[in-house]
Protein backbone atom coordinates (compact mmCIF):
# COMPACT_ATOMS: atom_id res chain seq x y z
CA UNK A 1 0.00 0.00 0.00
CA UNK A 2 1.86 3.13 -0.62
CA UNK A 3 1.65 6.49 1.24
CA UNK A 4 -1.68 7.92 -0.71
CA UNK A 5 -3.45 5.11 -0.96
CA UNK A 6 -3.24 4.83 2.86
CA UNK A 7 -3.76 8.54 3.59
CA UNK A 8 -6.75 7.79 1.16
CA UNK A 9 -7.77 4.93 3.04
CA UNK A 10 -7.46 6.83 6.67
CA UNK A 11 -9.36 9.89 5.71
CA UNK A 12 -12.39 8.04 4.67
CA UNK A 13 -12.67 6.05 7.86
CA UNK A 14 -12.10 9.12 9.63
CA UNK A 15 -14.86 10.71 7.86
CA UNK A 16 -16.87 8.19 6.83
CA UNK A 17 -20.07 9.60 8.43
CA UNK A 18 -19.26 12.88 7.20
CA UNK A 19 -17.78 14.96 4.57
CA UNK A 20 -14.07 14.16 3.55
CA UNK A 21 -11.97 17.34 2.80
CA UNK A 22 -10.67 16.62 -0.71
CA UNK A 23 -8.51 18.88 -1.52
CA UNK A 24 -6.70 19.23 2.03
CA UNK A 25 -6.34 14.97 1.42
CA UNK A 26 -4.59 15.54 -2.06
CA UNK A 27 -2.32 18.46 -1.08
CA UNK A 28 -1.07 16.72 1.88
CA UNK A 29 -0.89 13.29 -0.25
CA UNK A 30 0.72 14.77 -3.13
CA UNK A 31 3.28 16.81 -0.89
CA UNK A 32 4.76 13.75 0.63
CA UNK A 33 5.03 11.75 -2.41
CA UNK A 34 7.01 14.68 -4.19
CA UNK A 35 9.22 14.46 -1.02
CA UNK A 36 9.59 10.81 -1.05
CA UNK A 37 10.17 11.22 -5.02
CA UNK A 38 13.05 13.74 -4.67
CA UNK A 39 15.06 11.49 -2.57
CA UNK A 40 14.80 8.67 -4.78
CA UNK A 41 15.70 10.56 -7.65
CA UNK A 42 18.78 12.78 -5.82
CA UNK A 43 20.33 9.38 -5.13
CA UNK A 44 20.38 8.43 -8.27
CA UNK A 45 20.81 11.51 -10.25
CA UNK A 46 23.60 11.12 -12.13
CA UNK A 47 21.63 8.18 -14.05
CA UNK A 48 20.36 11.15 -15.93
CA UNK A 49 23.79 10.78 -17.76
CA UNK A 50 22.38 7.86 -19.41
CA UNK A 51 19.20 9.65 -20.62
CA UNK A 52 19.06 10.74 -24.31
CA UNK A 53 16.91 13.64 -24.22
CA UNK A 54 17.76 16.13 -21.54
CA UNK A 55 15.15 17.61 -19.68
CA UNK A 56 12.45 15.69 -19.13
CA UNK A 57 13.57 12.98 -17.13
CA UNK A 58 13.46 15.46 -14.08
CA UNK A 59 9.63 15.99 -14.65
CA UNK A 60 7.94 13.24 -15.77
CA UNK A 61 9.07 11.14 -12.63
CA UNK A 62 10.65 8.31 -14.34
CA UNK A 63 12.19 5.67 -11.95
CA UNK A 64 16.25 5.11 -12.12
CA UNK A 65 16.24 3.81 -8.20
CA UNK A 66 17.51 0.39 -9.78
CA UNK A 67 20.48 1.63 -11.11
CA UNK A 68 21.61 3.16 -7.62
CA UNK A 69 23.77 0.49 -6.84
CA UNK A 70 25.80 0.43 -10.26
CA UNK A 71 26.27 4.21 -10.59
CA UNK A 72 29.60 6.20 -9.48
CA UNK A 73 28.47 9.33 -7.35
CA UNK A 74 25.19 8.67 -5.78
CA UNK A 75 26.29 9.68 -2.34
CA UNK A 76 28.82 12.02 -1.01
CA UNK A 77 32.13 10.91 -0.66
CA UNK A 78 33.85 10.68 3.25
CA UNK A 79 36.07 13.71 1.70
CA UNK A 80 33.60 16.02 0.49
CA UNK A 81 31.78 18.34 2.97
CA UNK A 82 27.95 17.96 2.56
CA UNK A 83 26.10 21.04 2.20
CA UNK A 84 24.52 22.76 5.14
CA UNK A 85 21.80 24.78 5.13
CA UNK A 86 22.35 28.86 6.03
CA UNK A 87 21.79 30.30 8.63
CA UNK A 88 18.37 32.74 8.32
CA UNK A 89 18.87 35.94 9.55
CA UNK A 90 16.64 37.72 11.83
CA UNK A 91 14.77 34.28 12.32
CA UNK A 92 14.43 32.53 15.84
CA UNK A 93 14.92 29.17 16.65
CA UNK A 94 12.36 26.99 17.96
CA UNK A 95 13.51 27.33 21.71
CA UNK A 96 13.16 31.08 21.49
CA UNK A 97 9.95 31.66 19.36
CA UNK A 98 8.06 28.20 19.17
CA UNK A 99 4.96 30.27 17.69
CA UNK A 100 7.11 30.48 13.89
CA UNK A 101 7.89 26.50 13.51
CA UNK A 102 5.80 25.86 10.07
CA UNK A 103 4.74 29.72 9.71
CA UNK A 104 7.40 30.43 7.39
CA UNK A 105 7.92 28.13 3.95
CA UNK A 106 11.54 29.10 3.70
CA UNK A 107 12.44 28.64 7.25
CA UNK A 108 13.82 25.66 9.33
CA UNK A 109 13.59 26.30 13.04
CA UNK A 110 15.91 24.04 14.02
CA UNK A 111 18.38 22.07 12.76
CA UNK A 112 21.74 19.60 13.13
CA UNK A 113 25.13 20.09 14.17
CA UNK A 114 27.33 19.77 11.41
CA UNK A 115 30.30 18.62 13.18
CA UNK A 116 27.66 15.72 14.50
CA UNK A 117 26.10 14.82 11.59
CA UNK A 118 25.71 15.19 7.71
CA UNK A 119 22.49 16.83 6.09
CA UNK A 120 21.26 14.35 3.58
CA UNK A 121 17.74 16.63 2.99
CA UNK A 122 15.30 19.34 4.78
CA UNK A 123 11.80 20.70 3.85
CA UNK A 124 8.97 22.69 4.86
CA UNK A 125 5.83 21.51 3.59
CA UNK A 126 2.72 23.14 2.83
CA UNK A 127 1.09 21.59 6.01
CA UNK A 128 3.48 23.89 8.42
CA UNK A 129 5.56 21.08 8.64
CA UNK A 130 9.28 21.21 8.95
CA UNK A 131 11.78 18.31 8.51
CA UNK A 132 15.24 17.43 8.46
CA UNK A 133 16.77 13.84 7.18
CA UNK A 134 19.96 13.11 8.07
CA UNK A 135 22.89 11.09 9.32
CA UNK A 136 24.90 10.86 12.44
CA UNK A 137 26.09 7.48 11.45
CA UNK A 138 27.27 6.68 8.06
CA UNK A 139 24.56 4.71 5.74
CA UNK A 140 22.16 4.90 8.75
CA UNK A 141 19.46 8.08 7.80
CA UNK A 142 17.12 9.61 10.15
CA UNK A 143 14.13 11.85 9.82
CA UNK A 144 12.69 14.33 12.42
CA UNK A 145 9.38 16.02 11.56
CA UNK A 146 8.68 19.02 13.72
CA UNK A 147 5.00 21.01 13.80
CA UNK A 148 3.14 23.25 16.31
CA UNK A 149 -0.05 20.69 16.93
CA UNK A 150 0.11 16.91 18.06
CA UNK A 151 -2.75 16.45 15.48
CA UNK A 152 -0.49 17.64 12.76
CA UNK A 153 1.10 13.57 12.71
CA UNK A 154 -2.66 12.57 11.85
CA UNK A 155 -1.54 13.05 8.41
CA UNK A 156 2.19 12.63 8.17
CA UNK A 157 3.52 8.82 7.47
CA UNK A 158 6.23 6.80 9.11
CA UNK A 159 8.26 6.43 5.63
CA UNK A 160 9.24 2.83 4.13
CA UNK A 161 7.49 1.63 7.03
CA UNK A 162 4.98 -1.55 6.71
CA UNK A 163 1.84 -0.19 6.33
CA UNK A 164 0.37 -2.02 9.08
CA UNK A 165 2.50 0.22 11.71
CA UNK A 166 3.29 3.42 9.91
CA UNK A 167 -0.17 5.49 10.59
CA UNK A 168 0.58 4.17 14.67
CA UNK A 169 -0.34 7.88 16.83
CA UNK A 170 2.55 8.96 18.32
CA UNK A 171 2.61 9.61 21.96
CA UNK A 172 4.74 12.48 22.47
CA UNK A 173 6.36 11.19 25.93
CA UNK A 174 9.92 11.27 24.59
CA UNK A 175 10.38 7.83 25.09
CA UNK A 176 12.01 5.55 21.78
CA UNK A 177 10.20 2.70 20.70
CA UNK A 178 11.02 -0.38 18.52
CA UNK A 179 7.85 -0.24 16.27
CA UNK A 180 7.23 -3.67 14.70
CA UNK A 181 4.92 -4.97 12.17
CA UNK A 182 2.89 -7.78 13.81
CA UNK A 183 2.21 -8.98 10.14
CA UNK A 184 5.73 -9.90 9.34
CA UNK A 185 7.36 -13.54 9.99
CA UNK A 186 10.63 -13.76 11.67
CA UNK A 187 13.25 -12.58 9.81
CA UNK A 188 12.07 -10.31 7.72
CA UNK A 189 14.41 -7.82 6.04
CA UNK A 190 14.60 -4.79 8.28
CA UNK A 191 12.86 -2.08 6.33
CA UNK A 192 9.71 -4.72 6.22
CA UNK A 193 9.89 -5.03 9.66
CA UNK A 194 9.69 -1.61 11.36
CA UNK A 195 12.43 0.57 13.18
CA UNK A 196 13.19 3.58 15.96
CA UNK A 197 10.47 5.76 16.81
CA UNK A 198 10.57 8.69 19.46
CA UNK A 199 7.99 11.54 19.52
CA UNK A 200 8.50 14.47 22.48
CA UNK A 201 8.00 17.93 22.56
CA UNK A 202 11.93 19.50 22.26
CA UNK A 203 10.21 23.26 23.92
CA UNK A 204 6.85 23.63 24.80
CA UNK A 205 4.61 24.53 21.85
CA UNK A 206 6.61 21.87 19.52
CA UNK A 207 5.78 18.51 18.88
CA UNK A 208 8.79 16.58 17.14
CA UNK A 209 8.80 12.82 15.78
CA UNK A 210 12.30 11.25 14.91
CA UNK A 211 11.97 7.77 13.40
CA UNK A 212 14.87 4.88 11.68
CA UNK A 213 14.48 2.39 9.49
CA UNK A 214 15.69 -0.17 11.51
CA UNK A 215 16.82 -1.46 15.22
CA UNK A 216 19.95 0.78 15.42
CA UNK A 217 19.81 2.62 18.53
CA UNK A 218 23.55 3.67 19.29
CA UNK A 219 23.21 5.44 15.71
CA UNK A 220 19.44 6.98 16.51
CA UNK A 221 21.09 8.13 19.83
CA UNK A 222 24.09 9.78 18.31
CA UNK A 223 21.30 11.77 16.15
CA UNK A 224 18.96 12.51 19.09
CA UNK A 225 22.11 14.32 20.69
CA UNK A 226 22.89 16.44 17.08
CA UNK A 227 19.61 17.85 17.32
CA UNK A 228 19.58 21.90 18.08
CA UNK A 229 16.46 24.21 18.37
CA UNK A 230 18.22 27.32 19.19
CA UNK A 231 19.10 28.49 15.29
CA UNK A 232 17.06 28.57 12.45
CA UNK A 233 18.28 28.17 8.86
CA UNK A 234 16.73 28.72 5.51
CA UNK A 235 15.04 26.19 3.40
CA UNK A 236 16.09 26.70 0.32
CA UNK A 237 19.84 27.37 -0.28
CA UNK A 238 20.96 27.10 -4.34
CA UNK A 239 17.86 28.50 -5.79
CA UNK A 240 15.77 31.84 -4.99
CA UNK A 241 12.98 32.89 -7.04
CA UNK A 242 12.41 36.83 -7.25
CA UNK A 243 9.37 37.26 -9.17
CA UNK A 244 5.96 35.32 -8.43
CA UNK A 245 2.98 36.04 -10.40
CA UNK A 246 0.05 38.18 -8.62
CA UNK A 247 -1.68 36.46 -6.26
CA UNK A 248 1.61 33.91 -5.57
CA UNK A 249 3.15 33.00 -2.73
CA UNK A 250 5.94 30.41 -1.92
CA UNK A 251 3.93 27.97 0.46
CA UNK A 252 6.61 24.89 0.57
CA UNK A 253 10.38 23.75 -0.55
CA UNK A 254 12.54 20.72 -0.54
CA UNK A 255 15.60 20.51 -0.74
CA UNK A 256 17.40 16.66 -1.49
CA UNK A 257 21.04 16.67 -0.70
CA UNK A 258 21.50 12.68 -0.12
CA UNK A 259 23.36 12.21 -3.43
CA UNK A 260 25.94 15.47 -3.35
CA UNK A 261 28.15 15.84 -4.85
CA UNK A 262 26.57 13.59 -7.63
CA UNK A 263 23.53 15.15 -7.70
CA UNK A 264 21.36 17.40 -5.90
CA UNK A 265 17.36 18.58 -5.89
CA UNK A 266 15.51 21.74 -5.00
CA UNK A 267 11.51 21.75 -5.22
CA UNK A 268 9.80 25.45 -4.85
CA UNK A 269 5.64 25.01 -4.84
CA UNK A 270 4.08 28.19 -5.46
CA UNK A 271 0.40 28.79 -4.37
CA UNK A 272 -2.36 30.91 -4.96
CA UNK A 273 -5.69 30.41 -3.41
CA UNK A 274 -6.86 27.32 -2.16
CA UNK A 275 -5.46 25.04 -4.02
CA UNK A 276 -3.94 25.97 -7.13
CA UNK A 277 -0.02 25.17 -7.09
CA UNK A 278 2.66 25.36 -9.44
CA UNK A 279 6.18 23.59 -8.48
CA UNK A 280 9.52 24.64 -9.56
CA UNK A 281 12.00 22.05 -9.87
CA UNK A 282 16.13 22.49 -10.08
CA UNK A 283 18.21 19.09 -10.69
CA UNK A 284 21.63 18.74 -10.94
CA UNK A 285 23.39 15.85 -11.46
CA UNK A 286 27.05 16.31 -12.16
CA UNK A 287 27.29 13.47 -15.24
CA UNK A 288 24.83 15.41 -17.62
CA UNK A 289 27.62 14.96 -20.40
CA UNK A 290 25.37 17.83 -22.93
CA UNK A 291 23.08 20.98 -22.90
CA UNK A 292 19.67 21.41 -24.57
CA UNK A 293 20.05 24.84 -26.56
CA UNK A 294 17.05 24.26 -29.12
CA UNK A 295 14.78 26.37 -27.43
CA UNK A 296 11.16 26.75 -28.53
CA UNK A 297 10.80 30.18 -27.06
CA UNK A 298 12.43 32.56 -25.00
CA UNK A 299 12.57 33.93 -21.49
CA UNK A 300 13.98 37.28 -20.81
CA UNK A 301 16.15 36.60 -23.78
CA UNK A 302 17.33 33.00 -22.98
CA UNK A 303 16.42 29.93 -24.50
CA UNK A 304 13.42 28.05 -22.80
CA UNK A 305 11.57 25.23 -23.86
CA UNK A 306 7.98 23.85 -23.45
CA UNK A 307 6.39 20.58 -23.40
CA UNK A 308 3.17 19.88 -22.63
CA UNK A 309 1.68 21.81 -19.15
CA UNK A 310 6.18 22.37 -18.10
CA UNK A 311 8.46 24.88 -19.14
CA UNK A 312 12.00 24.44 -18.63
CA UNK A 313 14.97 27.16 -18.87
CA UNK A 314 17.91 26.23 -20.65
CA UNK A 315 21.43 26.97 -20.76
CA UNK A 316 21.86 26.04 -16.36
CA UNK A 317 25.40 23.74 -16.78
CA UNK A 318 24.41 20.44 -15.26
CA UNK A 319 21.14 21.08 -14.50
CA UNK A 320 17.46 21.70 -15.22
CA UNK A 321 15.11 23.98 -13.88
CA UNK A 322 11.30 23.78 -14.57
CA UNK A 323 8.39 25.18 -13.75
CA UNK A 324 5.21 22.57 -13.75
CA UNK A 325 2.08 24.77 -13.98
CA UNK A 326 -0.47 22.05 -14.69
CA UNK A 327 -2.44 19.71 -12.66
CA UNK A 328 -3.24 19.98 -10.18
CA UNK A 329 -2.46 23.68 -9.96
CA UNK A 330 -4.92 24.29 -13.65
CA UNK A 331 -4.79 28.23 -12.31
CA UNK A 332 -1.32 28.69 -13.00
CA UNK A 333 -0.69 29.81 -16.93
CA UNK A 334 2.58 29.76 -19.05
CA UNK A 335 2.98 33.15 -18.79
CA UNK A 336 2.86 32.74 -15.15
CA UNK A 337 5.63 29.92 -15.62
CA UNK A 338 7.78 32.41 -17.48
CA UNK A 339 8.10 34.76 -15.14
CA UNK A 340 8.79 32.69 -12.01
CA UNK A 341 11.74 31.67 -14.65
CA UNK A 342 12.72 34.85 -15.59
CA UNK A 343 13.34 35.84 -12.01
CA UNK A 344 14.71 32.74 -10.92
CA UNK A 345 18.59 32.77 -9.42
CA UNK A 346 20.48 29.70 -9.76
CA UNK A 347 23.62 29.41 -7.30
CA UNK A 348 27.08 29.92 -9.82
CA UNK A 349 27.99 26.42 -9.06
CA UNK A 350 26.05 24.02 -7.81
CA UNK A 351 28.96 21.91 -6.77
CA UNK A 352 30.28 24.24 -3.82
CA UNK A 353 27.45 24.81 -1.64
CA UNK A 354 29.89 28.28 -0.39
CA UNK A 355 28.52 29.86 -3.95
CA UNK A 356 24.80 29.17 -3.29
CA UNK A 357 24.78 31.93 -0.69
Amino acid sequence: MTDLDQRIASVLRERAEGETDTHRLLRASRARGRRRQLRRRAATGTALALVGVLGFVGVTGTDLAGLSGRLPGTAASPGVAAPVPPRAAGAAGAATDATRVGADPQVLHFDVDPARARYLGWSVSEMQVEEIRFEAVRGVPVTVQVTRSAAAFDGLFLENFPSDVATTPPTFDGEVREVRSPLRPAGSPVAAAGGLVRAWQPVPGVYARAYLLGFDRDAFGRAMAALRWDEARRCVAPLRLTALPAGATIGGCTVNVAGFPGGLEVELTLQRGGSTSMRVHLQYAAEIAGQRSDGNRTIGGRPAYRYGDKLELLGIPRAHLVADFGWPGEGFTAADAATVLAGAQVAKDLSHPETWD
